[in-house]
């Protein structure tokens, strides 16, 4: 096929994001030759630095931070020749004279380019209650695969009453001695499949309308303190964990007018993690998808350059 003539552009492609999934597309995207920049928040971080210890990363049987581990990403990122700018992205937009070039502006200036792969990430929503911030990565986890096999015979709390608290309630029984669910209503949102497994687990008990108040502790997570929503009376709870599940907020607003999202506001792709959008690609928490976790990011990652090459090459008229 003949090389076809293209508008004046900056990069093949722009990574949104500096987390798992946008620092492995980045590896994959300079290593592969794709003229590229990764654009990592600068009033954003990726969650995954906040991890104390991830334990179930392939190759690193020994754990490791969050922090660390992305570092690791980044000095590999860097080590193939990627380009990499701090700011945060105002907004995605098709270029006016040019169908094929995206318009990404990241404070007062404009990048343009053949294909962006959104890798912007998620953030679990946060109670905001005294002890939370102080005691997150030493008692307060928001991910239980994470997290679990650290509270074997422990006494845990669970925060939440929809699918997504019970279905890790009920993973943590594997670990846990005992799982308290609190939940502010008399009954819980879950489906009814996971209620009833819920409801006859026996490691599993329940503080129904009632609310977590205040996550208490030293070092570590000791406990909590739960306040019933009519009276407003205290209860002192003893938990050396305290599992937080009140939602999920996708980093995907700078998209929202031009990509077909789910309800919750995660971007929907295909099994190639393309968008809606001709040229758009996501990957990581960002994208509707089962399960989130760091070696799932990576491969979103990974499979984004990949479709994001084929479609550059084609619009380029290099396609093998």
């Amino acid at each position: 096929m003949s090389k076809a003539k293209l508008p004046e552009y900056d990069y093949d492609t722009i990574i949104i994001g500096g987390g798992p999934a946008g620092y492995t597309a980045g590896i994959y995207a300079a290593r592969s030759g794709l003229k590229t920049v990764l654009v990592e928040g600068a009033a954003t971080v990726s969650q995954i630095t906040i991890t104390d210890v991830i334990e179930n990363y392939p190759g690193i049987p020994e754990g490791i931070n969050g922090f660390d581990l992305m570092q690791l990403f980044k000095k590999q990122a860097l080590n193939f020749g990627l380009e990499i700018i701090t700011g945060d992205v105002e907004s995605v937009r098709k270029n006016a004279a040019a169908e094929v070039v995206w318009d990404v502006a990241v404070g007062n200036k404009t990048y343009k380019t053949l294909s962006v792969i959104a890798a912007t990430g998620a953030q679990w929503t946060k109670l905001r209650v005294p002890g939370e911030e102080e005691f997150a990565g030493r008692g307060v986890s928001y991910c239980a695969t994470c997290d679990g096999p650290f509270y074997r015979n422990k006494d845990v709390v669970v925060v939440g009453g929809g699918d997504t608290a019970i279905q890790e309630a009920l993973f943590l029984t594997h670990f846990a001695r005992k799982v308290t669910v609190i939940h502010r209503r008399n009954r819980l949102r879950a489906s009814k499949i996971l209620q009833k497994r819920a409801f006859e687990e026996k490691k599993i008990e329940f503080v129904w309308k009632a609310k977590l108040a205040e996550v208490s502790g030293q070092q570590f997570v000791t406990g909590v303190k739960v306040a019933d929503v009519e009276s407003g009376k205290i209860e002192n709870i003893e938990a050396e964990g305290v599992f937080i599940f009140v939602g999920r907020v996708p980093h995907t607003d700078i998209f929202r007018d031009i990509l077909k999202m789910d309800a919750g506001g995660y971007i929907i792709t295909d099994e190639n993690m393309r968008t809606s959008a001709a040229g758009i690609f996501a990957a990581g928490d960002c994208r509707a998808k089962q399960f989130r976790q760091v070696v799932t990011a990576a491969g979103d990652g990974a499979n984004a350059v990949y479709s994001a090459e084929l479609y550059v090459d084609e619009l380029k008229g290099e396609s093998y």
